[in-house]
């Protein structure tokens, strides 16, 4: 199958090798529920799995889902413009830069096999360019990359991601905040479209009973309709030549000791 393939050979492939409009999921907010959250840690195809730090279920999913070789990243929460509570791990917009770096960095290590990074939340925080600068400055020292989860349009957490030299991708659709199958369809056909006229899409959702259920039925079919799914990573080499994001041993790994330095 095109979308098995891609899992080991997408790493590999550069952007004009004749690849197939590919698209990646990111599913946010993990950690909470072990039912939906071990339904797609089982699917079959490279979606990536951000989890929330701290949670109940954060460890455990995230060690399966590392086992199943999906993509794990931190969904790191993120000061809103509604004043909704953040829960542990939150980077408020009122902590100055050492208790941001010291929040990120814990969180980054309380999350397995990490990969990468995006928001949680966020409207307020992304806003601020002191605030983006610190944890983009903390994000240098590791081999991760950032994902925008784009919460507000005035953000600059992509643009401050890129001038720290991270690499760096945006969300393209949201696929569920209503939670409806129909509405998720209308998303998620969007999402496809947009692959369909530039090359590949960065698609977000959520563990929600529907969203899942859509997934279970809609990825399989995705072969027979020309469409490939890659991790973030995957997407991230077909837009930048087939290049690798970090050197090996360029940076240094997390680790729990890290989270304890100050």
């Amino acid at each position: 199958m095109l979308t098995a393939m891609l899992l080991t050979s997408l790493a590999s492939a550069a952007p004009d090798d004749g690849l197939p409009p590919t698209i990646a999921i990111i599913i946010d907010d993990m950690g909470h529920s072990l039912t939906e959250g071990q339904r797609l840690v089982d699917l079959e195809q490279p979606i990536t799995l951000a989890f929330l730090p701290y949670r109940r279920h954060t460890t455990v999913l995230a060690e399966a889902a590392h086992r199943r070789q999906k993509e794990i990243m931190l969904h790191a929460p993120m000061a809103n413009t509604r004043n909704f509570g953040l829960g542990p791990g939150g980077l408020d917009a009122g902590m100055n830069q050492l208790a941001t770096t010291t929040t990120l960095r814990r969180a980054l290590s309380s999350v397995p096999h990490v990969r990468g990074v995006n928001n949680h939340m966020g409207s307020l925080l992304t806003q601020m360019q002191a605030n983006m600068d610190w944890v983009m400055a903390e994000l240098t020292h590791y081999p991760l990359y950032f994902v925008d989860s784009r919460t507000i349009a005035s953000s600059i957490a992509a643009r401050t991601a890129a001038a720290h030299q991270i690499p760096t991708l945006s969300r393209d659709v949201f696929l569920d905040h209503e939670q409806t199958e129909e509405y998720v369809d209308a998303q998620f056909q969007r999402l496809i479209a947009q692959a369909r006229k530039n090359g590949t899409a960065i698609g977000i959702g959520h563990p929600h009973r529907v969203t899942v259920d859509y997934l279970e039925k809609i990825l399989p079919t995705l072969d027979e309709q020309g469409i490939a799914v890659a991790t973030v990573s995957g997407i991230w080499a077909i837009r930048n030549d087939n290049r690798e994001m970090f050197a090996e041993g360029e940076k240094r790994t997390i680790s729990p000791a890290l989270a304890r330095k100050e």
